[in-house]
């Protein structure tokens, strides 16, 4: 693997996970939207990776040299948990018996996510960062 690869990889990674953080972002602003354009509370949304899949000159050169690949977002999928009821009859979304229909996200479990991707998102950049010293030590030895 040569440093461009590092690269390519590291970078497919950044932003596969500033995509995550941008969904986790808006899971935690609707946290207590009950209203949508689709009807009924928000609904959490989750991204989904994969492994890129190369064209086939590229599958070729890189069985030659060692199997490299990247990552982006497959998919932003909503969850299929059902929605939280709460007992509130003062909301104006309230149901005939007082209950309010809330959104499937939990404040923790996106916390805990959402420092997952700032720590997956800085384990990248601190690899970039490697390799361009590599490539700068690389150069000063050619000197």
């Amino acid at each position: 693997m040569d440093i461009f690869d590092s690269l390519k990889i590291s970078s497919s990674a950044l932003r596969a996970q500033q995509i995550r953080l941008n969904t986790i972002s808006s899971n935690l602003a609707n946290i207590e939207t009950t209203r949508t354009p689709e009807g009924g509370p928000y609904r959490k949304r989750e991204v989904v990776f994969r492994s890129t899949d190369s064209p086939f000159a590229q599958k070729l050169e890189q069985s030659l040299k060692g199997s490299v690949q990247a990552v982006e977002v497959a998919n932003i999928q909503t969850s299929n948990a059902p929605p939280k009821i709460v007992y509130d009859p003062s909301h104006p979304d309230a149901d005939a018996n007082g209950h309010v229909a809330m959104p499937n996200v939990n404040m923790l479990d996106e916390m805990v996510d959402m420092t997952s991707a700032t720590r997956a998102y800085e384990a990248n950049v601190t690899a970039i960062k490697a390799a361009k010293r590599m490539a700068l030590k690389a150069l000063e030895i050619g000197r």
